[in-house]
């Protein structure tokens, strides 16, 4: 039996146990910044929702950044330029994105960001420029950024310590002869998709030594796995295996050997997971439009987020908020929620008994020993008598 059946098998023991689909009626949607221009590509850390907007007047992307504590106020952050400014992450006081660079001859995207420690005088400091050359698709947390660098068909995972603003330091975090994209980071954890096999798998590399990391595969059984995410000791992304995108998540406690699990297996295609502490949040295409999903790594619950016949994507999270891009009103628009204390439940302490390590002991553990009571793997034999 192949390790996906094994977790398809696995899954189906989650669902009948814990019950599949849960939902709070109460939970209140709200709407981060409303305006008549799309907004895309959210990002969250904290109380701050970063994204980037198509200026109608001027016809190029903008980066804005708002407080949800203060959704009266306009966004504190714009960086109100004549050219494409898009796919913005943020962690603490830094926003990072790339910019669209052009000059009379050629154009490239080049890596931006911004001290918003003051938010009324931010400070803008170049990551990456290097003239010629794209790079794209940034993500940062603590004092590193790292970026997808270099033409299509040969994109490579680069990183920068921004430590000194002033004068960042590259270095390579992978550069196989091949495509190495979309990466995430968590501390020293950087996480991308790779096609070095021909089709795209997960990699992993631990950065703690910048002038060599350390390179682990995640997930690179056949079909594709992509747009991964990574948070504490978890990376979830999206698998085609059984011919359309499921949510998969892998424990990297030991990173030689990674402990995959099937999170959300359907006929439905389920895609652009995030990951914050034990929260995962995805989209899902149920009902022939794109809904919002999340699911509790510890209680092992899942809930749908948003039940709307527009289209709900790019879901982000930050501790029990999370973030989207939503169509409802005719047009993309950012929108967000708060998980209830129960939905977003968390462990404080590992209990002994807990065998399948839910949090809790229950009938589920007792089955579990019961099935192994004076099981004995000593050698020799004799010894478990």
């Amino acid at each position: 039996m192949n390790m996906k059946s094994v977790i398809m098998k696995f899954i189906m023991l989650i669902i009948l146990s814990y019950g599949f689909l849960m939902a709070d009626a109460e939970r209140i949607e709200f709407a981060v910044w409303p305006s008549a221009d799309n907004q895309e590509n959210p990002d969250i850390y904290g109380d701050i929702v970063v994204w980037q907007q198509l200026i109608g007047d001027y016809g190029d992307y903008d980066i804005l950044a708002a407080d949800i504590n203060n959704l009266s106020r306009p966004p504190f952050f714009n960086t109100n330029t004549a050219s494409d400014q898009t796919n913005p992450a943020v962690f603490e006081n830094y926003i990072v994105w790339q910019s669209l660079i052009s000059d009379s001859n050629t154009s490239d995207w080049d890596i931006h960001m911004a001290d918003i420690s003051r938010p009324n005088e931010p400070d803008v400091y170049f990551v990456t420029g290097i003239i010629n050359n794209d790079e794209q698709k940034p993500a940062i947390h603590g004092n590193i950024v790292v970026w997808e660098d270099g033409m299509p068909e040969h994109l490579n995972i680069y990183g920068a310590d921004i430590t000194r603003l002033s004068s960042p330091t590259e270095f390579l975090v992978t550069g196989v002869n091949s495509d190495q994209n979309k990466p995430a980071i968590y501390k020293n954890i950087v996480v991308w998709q790779d096609l070095f096999a021909q089709n795209r798998d997960i990699y992993a590399a631990d950065i703690w030594m910048r002038n060599k990391p350390a390179e682990y595969p995640v997930s690179i059984i056949k079909h594709d796995q992509e747009s991964p995410a990574v948070s504490e000791k978890q990376i979830v992304w999206a698998d085609n295996y059984f011919g359309n995108w499921d949510i998969y998540a892998a424990d990297i406690s030991d990173l030689d050997n990674p402990a995959e699990t099937a999170i959300s297996i359907n006929s439905w295609d389920e895609t652009n997971p995030d990951i914050d502490g034990n929260i995962i949040v995805w989209q899902a295409r149920k009902n022939n439009n794109w809904d919002i999903f999340a699911y509790n790594i510890t209680t092992r619950k899942t809930f749908q987020i948003t039940n709307d016949s527009h289209d709900q994507t790019n879901p982000a999270i930050s501790g029990k908020t999370i973030v989207w891009q939503d169509n409802r009103n005719g047009h993309n628009q950012i929108y967000g929620t708060l998980l209830s204390d129960i939905e977003a439940a968390y462990c404080t302490q590992k209990l002994a008994a807990d065998i399948n390590n839910d949090c809790k002991v229950d009938e589920a553990d007792y089955i579990i020993m019961s099935n192994m009571w004076l099981d004995c793997s000593l050698y020799p034999p004799e010894a478990c008598q």
